[in-house]
C-alpha cells in the first residue's frame, strides 16, 4: 500500500496548490493530513466543524469534501490576503463560514454551540487558549493538531513548546489521545465523559 497516493483529491485541489505557491505561502497543510481530515469529517454527519488557521483553504477543501449537506464548517484566519483565496473558492458554499479575525479574539468571544471536530492549525487553539478551545469541543468530538514533528524552519525553542503542549494534552483527563508519527506529526484526541 502506498500511503502517499491521494485518491479523489478535493475540488480545486490543483488550483489551490498553484495559487498557494504563486503567493509564496509556505504554511499549507500536508495532503496526508488533509486526507485524514476528510475521513474524520465524514464520521460526523450533520456535525459542526471548526478550523483555526484557514490559510488559502487547502485543509478546508479536504474538510468540505468530507461534509454531507447538513454539516457546517467555520474557518478562522487573521490574514485577509490568504483568506481571499479560500473565499474565492469556497465562500459561496452555504455550509461554509469564513471569518477574518484574530484567533485569540474569536476563541475568547465565541459563545455559540460546540463543535464535533476542531482542527487547530494555528497558535491560538493549540499553543495558546488550549483549554478554552477544548471547552468548545462536544463530548465524542475530535481535536486534531499537526506540525508536531521537527521541521527545519522551526525557530529556536519551538521544540520545547511542542513537547510542553504534548505533555499538557496527555494530562487532560477528559481527552483520549493518540500520537501519530505520520504526515507532519499529528495528535488526535477525542473528548470523553468524565466518570
Amino acid at each position: 500500500m502506498e500511503e502517499f497516493t491521494i485518491a479523489n483529491p478535493p475540488v480545486h485541489f490543483n488550483l489551490l496548490i498553484a495559487k498557494t505557491q504563486e503567493m509564496g505561502f509556505s504554511m499549507r497543510s500536508d495532503e496526508l493530513t488533509g486526507s485524514f481530515l476528510r475521513t474524520l469529517t465524514a464520521s460526523k454527519p450533520g456535525g459542526r466543524i471548526l478550523e483555526l488557521g484557514t490559510g488559502t483553504g487547502f485543509a478546508l477543501s479536504w474538510i468540505i469534501s468530507g461534509m454531507d449537506e447538513k454539516t457546517s464548517v467555520t474557518s478562522i484566519d487573521n490574514d485577509p490576503e490568504v483568506l481571499a483565496v479560500a473565499t474565492q473558492y469556497f465562500g459561496a458554499d452555504k455550509r461554509v463560514e469564513i471569518i477574518c479575525q484574530d484567533g485569540f479574539d474569536w476563541i475568547k468571544n465565541y459563545d455559540g454551540p460546540g463543535f464535533d471536530l476542531i482542527f487547530a492549525d494555528a497558535w491560538p487553539g493549540k499553543f495558546y487558549l488550549l483549554n478554552e478551545t477544548l471547552d468548545l469541543l462536544n463530548t465524542g468530538g475530535f481535536y486534531l493538531i499537526d506540525d508536531l514533528a521537527p521541521q527545519d524552519n522551526w525557530p529556536v525553542g519551538h521544540i520545547e513548546k511542542v513537547e510542553s503542549l504534548i505533555e499538557e494534552l496527555e494530562g487532560i483527563e477528559s481527552l483520549q489521545l493518540t500520537r501519530i508519527n505520520w504526515s507532519t506529526g499529528l495528535i488526535l484526541a477525542s473528548k470523553k465523559t468524565i466518570k
